[in-house]
């Protein structure tokens, strides 16, 4: 029997390499892993929108949690749950964009939102997230400061130089927690690989929370095991290593 029942996979610096793809690899064991019986889900803050065409490029039909949980869905066809923002406060984070000159983009029910999109009846769309972006970082930590003083939203980030916004409480931790629940078991038969910020709270609510070697210090610091980074194969090699406990090969 192995040691654990569902992988979830973020996708961004961890399934994919630094070109955007999933290595033949990476497929490899991600198919095995199914082949023998493990839940496979994708745990992103991406939405669905984006992370579609890595979930069938991997053949999976599994649970899936988007926008770092305020999208989950039992299967591709079938939608569990959604968490959305309040309108008021996607017109104060855009205009804390605007004020501040930085980037933004979010996600409603049915599209991806940039800032060249943006037009002011946007603001009553079904949001789920907000994301801000500014190289400035020492901006980005003082906006942090600014919208966790808010206290009723779920701030996190995927980089060093963004924000994260969501419903209080909606993380990718929550998520995976739903799917467990749906599938009627706990977070210690999971395995997690992640590599930023946003998967802090699945990695170390998990029975095995695995960093990726490109993680932020505070990721590697907080997981029980760190494995290869993005760029050499580390999902496939955490899921040879400690879902099949077998040395890594690349021969497929």
């Amino acid at each position: 029997m192995l040691p654990y029942r569902l992988l979830a996979l973020d996708l961004d610096g961890t399934t994919l390499n630094d070109n955007k793809e999933i290595t033949q690899s990476t497929k490899y064991w991600v198919k095995k892993a199914v082949q023998n019986g493990v839940i496979v889900s994708i745990a992103t803050g991406r939405g669905r929108q984006s992370a579609e065409t890595f979930r069938k490029e991997l053949g999976l039909t599994s649970p899936m949690v988007f926008l770092n949980g305020a999208e989950i869905w039992k299967t591709p066809d079938d939608l569990l749950e959604r968490h959305h923002l309040m309108t008021h406060d996607i017109l104060r984070l855009h205009q804390l964009a605007t004020q501040t000159n930085s980037w933004f983009w979010g996600f409603t029910e049915d599209r991806l939102i940039r800032k060249p999109d943006w037009q002011d009846e946007l603001v009553n769309g079904k949001w789920m997230k907000f994301g801000l972006l500014n190289d400035n970082l020492s901006l980005i930590k003082e906006l942090k400061v600014e919208l966790e003083g808010w206290s009723h939203l779920e701030i996190t980030q995927s980089a060093d130089n963004n924000i994260e916004i969501s419903t209080k409480g909606i993380t990718k931790e929550y998520g995976i927690r739903k799917v467990c629940s749906l599938l009627d078991f706990g977070l210690d038969n999971v395995m997690a690989i992640g590599d930023s910020f946003n998967d802090f709270k699945l990695l170390t609510s998990v029975g095995l929370g695995v960093a990726m070697d490109n993680a932020s210090p505070e990721v590697k610091n907080a997981a029980d095991v760190i494995t290869s980074s993005n760029e050499k194969d580390g999902v496939a090699k955490a899921i040879c290593q400690y879902i099949f406990e077998k040395d890594y090969t690349e021969k497929l």
